[in-house]
């Protein structure tokens, strides 16, 4: 009598194959997830800091910091906007961390002449921030004067003075 079919050990192998093969497919697409994120978070910081140098062009000085929730530093996320109405005309909708919630998302604060050690002759200056993402970004660029460090607030941040 000829039987033919697959014996349990040769379906047990084939699941096993199977299974690996998804979990492989699954780690790399959120890995790829991962670094689109990334690249979209870092290419809206680049959006916002061009925004703001015309901006600061134009007035010659940055906007004014106005949010008085989490630390009195405007903030954008899937709830609030960025900078709102601030830089109309330039960016009239600025871009928000969509997967952040609570006080997470972008960060912007614009500080007065000679805080935290800065530079007084070099002007006010602004820093623009990134918090709660949970994620590492190859270019980590970090704000910082003499008395204070962005770099343990954020996860990524810039500034700049105003002359």
């Amino acid at each position: 009598m000829n039987k033919s079919g697959f014996t349990l050990i040769e379906l047990l192998v084939v699941i096993a194959i199977i299974g690996l093969l998804a979990t492989m497919s699954v780690v790399a697409l959120n890995s790829a997830r991962d670094k689109a994120m990334i690249s979209r978070r870092l290419s809206d910081m680049r959006q916002i800091q061009t925004a703001l140098e015309i901006f600061k062009d134009s007035n010659g000085f940055y906007p004014v910091s106005s949010d008085a929730s989490c630390g009195g530093w405007d903030f954008g996320n899937q709830v609030n906007q960025l900078l709102p109405g601030k830089l109309s005309g330039i960016l009239d909708n600025p871009p928000v961390d969509i997967s952040a919630t609570g006080c997470n998302g972008y960060y912007y604060y614009r500080y007065s002449a000679g805080t935290s050690g800065c530079d007084s002759d070099r002007g006010g200056f602004f820093v623009l921030g990134i918090k709660g993402s949970g994620k590492t970004y190859p270019t980590h660029a970090s704000w910082q004067c003499p008395s204070r460090n962005w770099r343990g607030e954020f996860e990524w941040s810039v500034g700049a003075f105003e002359n």
